[in-house]
C-alpha cells in the first residue's frame, strides 16, 4: 500500500470512532435511561406483587394454601429511608447548627392576657400574631387589633458557632405558662443548652416585657450580635382612612436628645447614629413601641416607614435593633414593648423621657399652651362625666374668661384710635399729595401727644394666637374624643357630614372629600360675622382694600382646610367665635365708653406727654429714611 491509501485508512477510522464517541449517550443519560429501567421494573414487580396478592386473597378465600409474593423494590426501602433520614439530619445540622433538634415541629397557639389586652403567639418563632386591645374597638365595630399579623416579620437574629439563626424558622415549646406570662424554648440535642424567651405582661398597664436568654451557650452566641427585627403593616382602625395616614409615623429619641420622627408623608429610611432609648410605630391613636432602658446599640440599627396604597392598611413599619451587651454569665437580651393608646396621661405616666411627645401637640410655645393649659382644664372637666360636646363648650368658656383681660385691653386699645377718626382725617387731607413718610409721622405725633400705643391692640391678639393653634393641634390628638358623639357628629375625632356623595369633584376632593360638614360650615360663617364685627371695632385704613377681601377670603379656605379634619376642633373654632362676638357686644355696650375715651384722649393732647423711647426711635428711623430718601 502507497502512503495516500494509508492516510485514507486513518481518516476513515478517525471519522468512526468520533462519530462513534460523538452519538454515545452522556453519564446523565445514561443514568436517566437507567433509572426508567429501574422505574418500569418496580412498575412491573408492583404489578405482579398485587397480582400475586389479589390471586392468594382467592386462593384463602377457596381454601387453597397462600401463594409466596415477590421480592420488590418495597420490601426493601426501610434501607432507602434510612439513608434520607441520615441526609435530612445533615442537611438540617448545616442549616440550624446546634437548633437542629428546632427545626421541625408543628405550629400552635398560645395566648396571654389581662384586662387592658390579648396577645396570641405562635410556637413557631415564638413570636406574638395578634395583638387586642380589649377597651378600644375600630370605627366599624370590629375588635381593634394593633397590627395587621401577617404583614411581615417578627425574629431575632443572631449567629450561633458559625451559622447565621433566627427565631422566625424554630419551632418553640412551651416551658411554662399562666395567665400573664409564658416560657418558650427552644431545643438543642444537648438538654443543658437552649434559647429561652419569656414574655410577661404587666398587670395594670400596656406593657409587655420580653427577655431572651441563650441558656449554656456563652461562647457559642455574642449577645452584640443579636439582632431583633420587626416589620408590621398599620391597619385602618379610624373613619377617614387618609386622614389617619397623616398622623401614623416613626418616632424615636436618641440618649440625651429630643425626640425625632421620620417622614410623615413619603417613604424614608434611617440608620441610627446613636444609643437610642425608643423605637415607636405611632398610629393615629395607637402604638407600637420598643423600649429599652440601656438603649439599643447604633451598630447596624435602622428604622425605615412606607405609606400603603391598599384600602385597609396605613403604613408599612421597619425597625433592625441591635443590643448593646448581655449578662456576664451567658448571654441575654431584654427589652419591653408598650401595645396601647396615645393617651397623653398614661404616655406620661411611663415615665420614659419625652414618650408623650409621641403625641405631636405642637412645637415650641404651642406644645407648653397645651400640655399646660388645654389638657389640665381638659382633663378637670373630664372628671365631671359630661358629653364631650358640653366639654368642649365649657372648656372654650374657662378659656375665653381667662382672655377676657387681653380682650378688654384690645377692645379700648381700637377704640381709642377710632375715636381720633376727625384728626386723622385732617392729617389725611393735609398730605393726600404729599410725602407718605411726613403722613407717617404726623399719625405718630398725634398718637404720642393723645396717649394712644398703637402696639397695645396687637399684643393681646399675639397672646391668643398661641392657644388657637395649640387647639389645632389639640383636638385631632386627643383620643377622649374618639368615636364619641355629639347632635349630629357620630365621632367629635373625625369629620362630621350632614351629606355625602360618591363621585370624586375633579382637582377638590382630594382636600375638601365627598361630603359636606356642618360644625365647618358654621365655623366659616361665623368667623365671617366675627370679621366683620372685629372690622368696624377697627381704625379705617386708607389704601388697604385687601382687608375686606380677607373677610372672606380666610374663611373659605378655612372651609375647605378643614372639612375633613375633627368636627371637636371645628365645633371648638364655632364657640370661639359666637363667644368672642358676645363679648365684643357686651364690653361695647357696658364696659366702653366711646365718648369718655374721646374726652381722656383730647385732654392728654393739651399736655403731651414725653415721647418713649419706642416713638423716639421710630421717629428717628423716619428721618434718617427721609435724609436718605432726599440724597437719592
Amino acid at each position: 500500500m502507497d502512503r495516500n491509501t494509508v492516510i485514507g485508512i486513518v481518516l476513515i477510522v478517525a471519522i468512526l470512532f468520533g462519530y462513534t464517541m460523538y452519538t454515545m449517550p452522556s453519564k446523565v443519560e445514561r443514568a436517566r435511561a437507567q433509572h426508567t429501567a429501574d422505574s418500569l421494573a418496580t412498575v412491573e414487580l408492583d404489578q405482579r406483587a398485587a397480582k400475586a396478592a389479589e390471586e392468594a386473597a382467592v386462593a384463602a378465600s377457596a381454601g387453597e394454601p397462600p401463594v409466596p409474593l415477590p421480592v420488590t423494590d418495597s420490601l426493601i426501602s426501610a434501607a432507602d429511608s434510612a439513608l434520607l433520614d441520615s441526609l435530612r439530619s445533615t442537611a438540617l445540622e448545616q442549616k440550624f447548627g446546634v437548633f437542629q433538634t428546632s427545626a421541625e415541629g408543628t405550629a400552635e397557639e398560645v395566648i396571654l392576657g389581662n384586662k387592658r389586652m390579648e396577645i396570641r403567639f405562635s410556637t413557631l418563632g415564638a413570636r406574638p400574631v395578634v395583638m387586642r386591645l380589649k377597651e378600644y374597638q375600630t370605627y366599624r365595630k370590629t375588635p381593634l387589633l394593633l397590627a395587621d399579623p401577617d404583614s411581615g416579620t417578627y425574629e431575632l437574629k443572631f449567629i450561633a458557632g458559625t451559622v447565621d439563626m433566627s427565631t422566625e424558622h424554630l419551632y418553640f415549646s412551651v416551658a411554662s405558662k399562666d395567665s400573664d406570662e409564658v416560657v418558650f424554648q427552644a431545643a438543642t440535642a444537648d438538654p443543658g443548652k437552649f434559647l429561652r424567651i419569656t414574655y410577661t405582661l404587666d398587670s395594670l398597664s400596656y406593657f409587655m416585657h420580653m427577655n431572651a436568654e441563650f441558656v449554656g451557650l456563652k461562647g457559642v452566641v455574642d449577645p452584640r450580635n443579636v439582632l431583633f427585627r420587626w416589620e408590621l403593616a398599620g391597619l385602618n382602625h379610624e373613619k377617614h382612612l387618609p386622614t389617619e395616614r397623616q398622623k401614623c409615623g416613626v418616632y424615636y429619641k436618641y440618649q440625651g436628645k429630643d425626640r425625632n420622627y421620620l417622614s410623615e408623608t413619603k417613604a424614608e429610611d434611617l440608620k441610627l447614629e446613636g444609643r437610642t432609648n425608643w423605637v415607636a410605630f405611632k398610629q393615629d391613636f395607637f402604638t407600637v413601641a420598643m423600649v429599652n432602658d440601656s438603649g439599643f446599640s447604633s451598630n447596624g440599627s435602622e428604622i425605615a416607614i412606607r405609606p400603603e396604597t391598599d384600602s385597609t392598611h396605613t403604613k408599612h413599619y421597619s425597625a433592625k435593633l441591635f443590643f448593646d451587651k448581655g449578662r456576664d454569665d451567658e448571654p441575654a437580651v431584654a427589652m419591653r414593648f408598650y401595645l396601647g393608646p396615645n393617651h397623653f396621661g398614661t404616655l406620661r405616666r411611663t415615665e420614659i423621657p419625652q414618650f408623650q411627645r409621641i403625641i405631636d401637640l405642637g412645637w415650641g410655645i404651642f406644645g407648653f399652651m397645651n400640655q399646660w393649659l388645654v389638657i389640665p382644664i381638659f382633663n378637670w372637666l373630664d372628671g365631671w362625666g359630661w358629653n364631650y360636646g358640653i366639654i368642649i363648650l365649657v372648656l372654650t368658656i374657662v378659656i375665653k374668661l381667662l382672655l377676657m383681660p387681653l380682650t378688654y385691653k384690645n377692645l379700648v386699645a381700637s377704640t381709642k384710635m377710632r375715636v381720633l377718626k376727625p384728626e386723622m382725617d385732617v392729617i389725611t387731607e393735609k398730605h393726600k399729595d404729599g410725602d407718605a413718610l411726613k403722613k407717617q409721622q404726623a399719625t405718630m405725633d398725634l398718637y404720642r401727644k393723645a396717649g394712644v400705643n398703637p402696639a397695645s391692640g396687637c399684643l393681646p391678639m399675639l397672646v391668643q394666637m398661641p392657644i388657637l393653634y395649640a387647639m389645632f393641634r389639640f383636638f385631632p390628638a386627643s383620643i377622649e374624643l374618639r368615636q364619641k358623639s355629639f347632635l349630629w357628629a357620630d365621632d367629635l375625632s373625625s369629620y362630621d357630614s350632614i351629606f355625602s356623595w360618591t363621585q370624586q369633584i375633579p382637582f377638590i376632593s382630594s382636600t375638601y372629600g365627598n361630603h359636606i360638614s356642618l360644625f365647618t360650615l358654621l365655623m366659616a360663617a361665623s368667623t365671617i360675622v366675627y370679621s366683620v364685627i372685629n372690622q368696624k371695632q377697627m381704625p379705617t385704613q386708607q389704601g388697604m382694600p385687601s382687608m375686606k377681601l380677607m373677610i372672606y377670603l380666610f374663611p373659605i379656605m378655612m372651609l375647605f382646610f378643614l372639612n375633613n379634619f375633627s368636627a371637636g376642633l371645628s365645633y371648638y373654632y364655632l364657640l370661639a367665635n359666637v363667644i368672642s362676638i358676645l363679648q365684643m357686644t357686651v364690653l361695647k355696650s357696658w364696659f366702653v365708653d366711646e365718648e369718655k375715651i374721646r374726652n381722656k384722649l383730647l385732654m392728654n393732647m393739651k399736655t403731651p406727654k414725653k415721647k418713649s423711647k419706642w416713638q423716639q426711635r421710630l421717629e428717628d428711623m423716619q428721618k434718617q429714611q427721609q435724609a436718605a430718601k432726599r440724597r437719592k
